[in-house]
């Protein structure tokens, strides 16, 4: 059931829009609560933030065949590295998938993981882990955010759908 290259394209720049939105909505937090521990996986607003951004990273370079970075580094804890690098970042998942046809959606690319098994899986599925693995933490800091007395951004794909659509009708 592989999905079209346009919605694919839909969905790299629907996860741009909503961590840009989450990282802007970061940046407005004092250190102490863009840091509190709400002891989970990642604790932090700002970790929960670096785990998204470093498995971004990871995936496309999975996809484009270049070297795999490290996971997070102390470097990617950092709201200034989330600020400046993750948007570059997300710029080349874009041009990435400039380059996707409907056809070449369903090719399949072997990788590793980080504990070191070997996979084999159609573009299309990397494409939809990363937008939902996004998703999932996005939605945990968004109630790291509320936790602490703070509104998050509308993050949900329809008001993405929305924004976009009143954008292109102006």
């Amino acid at each position: 059931m592989p999905v079209s290259a346009d919605a694919l394209r839909t969905h790299i720049d629907y996860t741009a829009w909503a961590s840009r939105r989450l990282t802007d909505a970061a940046a407005r937090l004092p250190t102490d609560d863009l840091t509190r521990d709400f002891k989970t996986a990642d604790r932090s607003v700002l970790d929960t933030l670096a785990h998204i951004f470093a498995g971004d990273r990871v995936w496309l370079a999975r996809l484009v065949g270049g070297p795999i970075p490290t996971f997070i580094t102390d470097a990617d804890r950092h709201l200034a590295v989330l600020q400046n690098d993750w948007p570059a970042l997300l710029g080349r998942w874009a041009e990435w998938a400039n380059t996707l046809t409907d056809e070449t959606v369903s090719d399949a690319i072997t990788y590793h993981d980080l504990k070191g098994r070997q996979w084999t899986t159609p573009i299309w599925q990397i494409v939809l882990h990363v937008v939902n693995h996004a998703t999932h933490h996005r939605g945990q800091v968004a109630g790291f955010l509320r936790s602490m007395g703070h509104t998050p951004p509308p993050l949900d794909l329809i008001a993405y759908y929305r924004e976009t659509s009143k954008a292109a009708s102006a």
